[in-house]
């Protein structure tokens, strides 16, 4: 088959995007020339794409109705059944709705990607089935998850399993609504700036935002290379550290992932802490948003661990003031350019494109007014940077963000963990349909400040619920040094044998 030929019409407009200026002869000239070198795209578009196989017999599934789906937490429902044997044998699972499910209909939460049926199973995907899990799903997750509420979803908003008419979190609401309800024993999700620690928070489950790159993200819907994770949402924290045994690891497929080290977590759930010192970073508590409730509980986790056999200090670390700061830039300048503009994937990098999604995704242009309006704002943000200040902020806070890894990593060498709270409040009411753009924005981003600094530095954090209020979860959050999941189980798993966290 021979790739389509630019016409001297699309060509002449080439030329002026790239602010040249050229005769229409000379277009044509150029044109004529170019022949040669186009044949080559011939040759690439007739050989057969590379991808990974896929190993496992599934259905299509099908849409639940409202009845089978109360909370709108589920997209697909369907039953894959992996090996018979496993680690995971028995263990059901919902997949955010982000991953790669060959076969299964995927729309991120997006109108725009609505009709699209992935050709790939993504790495996790296939090292759960290997495992023996049993798939049962594709979870709901925010529009192109960008949102740390449960509203954007273009069907509709994802409840809190705890309290209906509440934010589950987000972007992998659907997950943390689905595993806090008790309808799965396991989730994936994903997290940018924040979206498996925050709808664990909100849902009272245990989300572990693995150290950058350890899961690999080939096969999933990426944001932006630097600050995209994957990772495990569970009801425990031994199901938490086993499913993150089954999926960590190089795949030889993800650019993000670097000097990767894997660990027997299970191993450390029961170990205690004796011995573990523990930084309380004063930073963390205390936002303009910051409930009493919350923080007054996760204080109290501190003294729990203390009296478990930790040393527990208050520390400082202003920088943590800085990391949303940071983060934004990459962020959104990251997403406008690599999600949107790259059609998800962009250039500059060697492994595992997904290519039919880039091209159904690349249809977001002809509709662009369906995108949802926290995902208009940041990719107005976004294109603004990356055309009026070229790139820099993007570029500096790359370069700041270094900076924030090391700040965090000074500490980090005389405590084996940080503490302070994952969201800053519990779960929020869902806004109205019909609330203003400044409301709907607020629900989306006003929890991020404790997340979204580990998301740009890498390290390992994870939710752990730590009580209950006016009927909600509280969440806190303890944060590790690179590829030492181990320790932040060791002390999420006595924190959990010390007692009921509902009534703590």
């Amino acid at each position: 088959m021979t790739v389509q030929r630019p016409t001297h019409a699309q060509m002449k407009t080439i030329v002026e995007e790239l602010g040249m200026h050229m005769s229409d002869a000379r277009v044509q000239e150029f044109l004529d020339v170019m022949q040669p070198t186009l044949d080559a795209y011939d040759i690439v578009d007739a050989l057969p794409d590379y991808l990974p196989p896929v190993l496992y017999p599934r259905t299509s599934g099908h849409r639940p109705t409202a009845e089978e789906n109360p909370m709108n937490a589920w997209y697909v429902k369907t039953e894959i059944r992996g090996a018979p044997r496993g680690p995971l044998l028995g263990r059901t699972i919902a997949l955010k709705d982000n991953v790669c499910l060959a076969g299964v209909p995927m729309m991120n939460g997006a109108a725009t990607l609505k009709g699209y049926t992935p050709d790939i199973d993504a790495t996790v995907v296939t090292r759960l089935l290997d495992a023996g899990a049993t798939i049962m799903g594709k979870a709901h997750c925010e529009y192109f998850c960008l949102s740390g509420g449960s509203h954007t979803n273009a069907t509709g908003a994802v409840h809190n399993p705890h309290k209906h008419g509440y934010s589950a979190g987000g972007s992998s609401s659907g997950s943390g609504a689905l595993v806090g309800a008790g309808l799965v024993d396991m989730a994936i999700g994903g997290d940018q700036g924040g979206s498996i620690r925050m709808p664990a928070s909100f849902c009272g489950i245990y989300g572990m935002k693995p150290t950058h790159g350890l899961v690999p993200y080939s096969g999933i819907m990426p944001i932006e290379n630097t600050i995209d994770h994957a990772g495990p949402m569970t009801r425990t924290v031994m199901d938490n550290a086993l499913m993150l045994e089954v999926i960590a690891g190089a795949d030889g497929l993800d650019p993000r992932q670097y000097d990767v080290v894997t660990d027997r977590y299970t191993a450390a759930v029961n170990r205690g802490v004796s011995g573990l010192r523990i930084g309380v970073v004063k930073e963390g508590f205390g936002h303009p948003q910051s409930e009493a409730d919350v923080d007054a509980s996760v204080r109290a986790g501190a003294e729990l661990f203390r009296r478990l056999g930790a040393t527990v200090d208050d520390i400082s670390i202003p920088w943590h003031l800085h990391g949303p700061a940071i983060w934004t830039p990459i962020g959104l300048e990251g997403l406008t350019n690599q999600m949107m503009i790259g059609n998800g994937f962009g250039t500059g990098w060697e492994g595992l494109y997904t290519t039919s999604l880039l091209d159904y995704h690349s249809n977001w242009r002809s509709r662009a007014d369906e995108l949802s309006d926290t995902l208009k704002i940041s990719m107005l943000v976004g294109q603004y940077h990356l055309k009026h200040t070229r790139g820099r902020y993007y570029a500096k806070a790359q370069n700041l963000s270094r900076q924030l890894r090391e700040e965090y990593n000074k500490v980090l060498a005389s405590y084996d963990l940080l503490l302070m709270p994952t969201t800053p409040m519990k779960a929020t009411p869902l806004p109205p349909a019909d609330s203003t753009l400044a409301l709907w924005v607020q629900r989306a981003f006003e929890m991020l400040p404790n997340t979204s600094p580990f998301d740009v530095t890498g390290h390992p954090a994870m939710s752990i619920p730590c009580g209950m209020s006016d009927g909600l979860p509280i969440g806190l959050q303890l944060i590790g040094r690179r590829y030492e999941e181990s320790t932040i189980y060791r002390a999420a798993g006595a924190f959990e044998q010390a007692g009921d966290w509902r009534k703590m």
